[in-house]
């Protein structure tokens, strides 16, 4: 990537926690940012790497906590664009991955800022791989479907088709479904898919946190409860989470 131009905003995937699994695009524009606009999961080393000079704007969304609304980041970034910076706007993961990267492009784009995109390294992919979990397998699954768990199944708002997803014989990777993970486990039940499919959760991936714990569909809502699991954390549902790669 060539560098960053003042005016401009840049949008930096950081990847899913460990500061060394940023792309060398993704560092070389952090160094070269005047301001950095980031998020609760970014990880916060990768801070030190810009310049001392350069302002540094937390924006983090803590779950049912305090936040920072969406329509108040991206006027942040439109003014500091307008005003000649060099923009950073760093998240964690991929900033496309329910990183609502899309809505601060269209708005910045709208009014007249260039955007580019450097994409990262998403836990959706890294967590699992990191715990020693391939989200595809020969003989075992040939896709995967990442969805978010943030709204329990029955929720009006919900979007996503368990019962479909039970029957699509594939590995499921759910982020940001701790809260409701013993809803959408009954829903992938109701929908067909045997109590004895082999599961996992990945909490805290790519930190000196991380941790696995496996077990069955029926058993892992119970088993993370038990364990004291906390977010972000990561579940994956198929028969590739019980594979023994050691």
């Amino acid at each position: 990537m060539a560098d960053v131009l003042p005016g401009t905003v840049v949008l930096v995937g950081g990847g899913p926690g460990d500061p060394d699994l940023i792309t060398v695009a993704g560092l070389r524009a952090i160094r070269q940012a005047e301001v950095i606009v980031h998020d609760r999961l970014a990880p916060a080393a990768l801070l030190d790497e810009a310049p001392a000079a350069a302002e540094r704007i937390a924006v983090g969304k803590i779950p049912r906590g305090p936040q920072t609304s969406q329509g108040d980041i991206n006027a942040l970034l439109v003014d500091r664009a307008r005003a000649g910076k060099r923009v950073v706007r760093l998240k964690g993961g991929d900033s496309f991955l329910f990183g609502r990267g899309g809505e601060e492009m269209l708005c910045c784009t709208a009014a007249g800022i260039p955007v580019h995109v450097i994409p990262g390294v998403t836990s959706a992919l890294a967590a699992p791989g990191l715990a020693g979990i391939p989200v595809t397998h020969r003989g075992l699954s040939q896709g995967v479907t990442v969805v978010s768990g943030h709204v329990p199944p029955a929720d009006p708002r919900s979007g996503v088709d368990w019962g479909a997803l039970a029957a699509s014989r594939t590995t499921l990777v759910v982020l940001m479904g701790v809260k409701y993970l013993p809803e959408i486990v009954a829903a992938l039940q109701a929908g067909g898919l045997p109590a004895g499919t082999a599961a996992a959760i990945v909490e805290a991936a790519a930190s000196p946190r991380m941790r696995v714990l496996r077990a069955t569909l029926g058993e892992i809502a119970a088993a993370g409860a038990d364990a004291g699991v906390a977010p972000p954390a990561i579940t994956v549902i198929g028969e590739v989470a019980g594979l023994d790669l050691g």
